[in-house]
């Protein structure tokens, strides 16, 4: 293996450096999906640092500390489930067919990360706020879909809080014959909103 001369750890083979030099994106990621599948209380750094086999050194490369971590790992959150969402809804739908195709997307995620986002917001008010905020840019995204499909906007906004209060129900079902809908289904619920 070939030896790398770093400024901080003069040289060292090439493997190591890979790993240490860790993204923050990839750290980022990393939470999101323990976040998802273990909760809050499994964000530790040394935790997040063996699961990706590196050192916690890695870690505060990126991150001034845990607080720093889980700010950047909401504003991450955000990016991924409502801003890369929204634009590629934007980019592949025109009219009536926006508003199924992003419930589509929406209805038929796996919203465990959402779910432990939304426990996190019940404790902590800063994280509260940005749910509410990233709340708030997707049902006015679903209320401007339901105005260029047709509907008046004094109706849009109360059809766009409806739908999306389903999806956030949907999440808490608990009974799995009742905690998916099949596209048929969103087609025919979305024709109905977007008249």
């Amino acid at each position: 293996m070939d030896l790398v001369n770093t400024h901080v750890y003069g040289y060292v083979m090439d493997e190591q450096v890979t790993k240490d030099r860790l993204t923050r994106t990839a750290w980022l990621d990393h939470g999101l999906r323990i976040l998802a599948r273990q909760g809050e209380a499994a964000l530790k750094v040394g935790d997040l640092a063996a699961g990706l086999g590196v050192s916690r050194g890695s870690f505060y490369w990126h991150f001034k500390d845990i607080s720093d971590f889980r700010l950047q790992l909401l504003a991450r959150w955000q990016e991924r489930t409502t801003d890369q969402v929204l634009e590629q809804t934007d980019a592949s739908t025109i009219g009536a067919a926006r508003l199924t195709h992003l419930m589509k997307l929406a209805f038929n995620e796996d919203r465990s990360l959402d779910r432990s986002i939304r426990a996190m917001a019940s404790t902590d008010e800063a994280v509260a706020k940005m749910v509410a905020s990233v709340d708030a840019r997707r049902i006015a995204y679903m209320a401007k879909v339901l105005c260029e499909a047709g509907v008046e906007s004094r109706r849009a906004l109360s059809r766009a809080e409806f739908l999306y209060w389903a999806y956030i129900g949907q999440s808490a079902v608990m009974d799995p014959r009742h905690d998916t809908i099949t596209e048929r289904d969103i087609d025919d619920i979305s024709a109905l909103f977007a008249r």
